[in-house]
């Protein structure tokens, strides 16, 4: 027997379709490795500068990589919407990963001293409740968000990576630093989610960083395999606002 399935357009609401696209200073683009200087705030409208708003960081997956910011619009929006329906507010900023370094002698991707110099100018240029900052990402997104939390994790309220690597080689690549990254990944609570039959990533990266993170003594992560999803498993949580209300109640304290 075979399934068809039907892609069917999900209505976005007027406060997600107004985008921002901005961009680094060309002082601090310079000491970026990979990062497009461009980057998408979605939810401005929403921010004032008398009151503070949590910030929800979305990397893309291998899919967005390149050097056209627009290129990632549609990747966080279902989660946006998600986030809307279940009465969250938030700016939520979409950074790009370029296919090579700028000395292009080394392949592009995640890099989490460029994601540390973009949060600083965010932090300048936004009314960003430092207390409630999310990071979340799909697939290489995924492996984004684990290495960017492994190396600075005081960042972060909260972290979902989606059907994650857990190394910078490929989606099948194991960082050997995998012990460093669960002393730091046990001080952020997380929800990693994986999909058992993916074939992409396999669902034993979850079982693996899980590992890491209790050897350090960490009690506040969670891994959801989904036992009939395979690499599309991302698109579970970001469809339940159960899921939103649980990121949205984290606190740094």
């Amino acid at each position: 027997m075979k399934f068809f399935f039907i892609a069917i357009p999900f209505l976005v609401s007027p406060l997600w379709s107004q985008v921002e696209v901005a961009e680094l200073p060309e002082d601090l683009a310079k000491k970026t490795t990979s990062l497009n200087p461009q980057f998408l705030i979605f939810g401005k409208s929403q921010a004032t500068e008398d009151k503070k708003i949590p910030l929800l960081i979305y990397l893309h997956g291998a899919g967005g990589v390149g050097d056209e910011i627009r290129k990632v619009e549609r990747q966080p929006r279902r989660l946006l919407e998600t986030i809307k329906q279940a009465g969250h507010k938030c700016l939520c900023i979409v950074p790009q990963a370029m296919k090579r370094a700028r000395d292009q002698k080394k392949r592009g991707g995640w890099i989490p001293a460029d994601l540390d110099l973009l949060l600083e100018h965010l932090k300048k240029i936004l009314p960003v409740d430092e207390k409630r900052i999310y990071l979340t990402g799909n697939s290489m997104g995924g492996y984004g968000t684990f290495v960017w939390a492994a190396n600075s994790p005081d960042h972060f309220a909260a972290i979902a990576p989606m059907v994650g690597g857990l190394g910078s080689g490929g989606p099948k690549d194991v960082t050997p630093e995998l012990d460093e990254w669960g002393k730091n990944l046990a001080k952020i609570p997380m929800k990693a989610y994986y999909g058992k039959k993916d074939r992409v990533v396999p669902a034993d990266r979850g079982e693996m960083v899980m590992k890491a993170i209790k050897k350090a003594g960490g009690t506040k992560a969670q891994l959801i395999i989904l036992p009939e999803e395979g690499h599309g498993a991302g698109r579970v949580p970001a469809a339940d606002p159960k899921f939103a209300d649980w990121m949205f109640s984290q606190q740094k304290k």
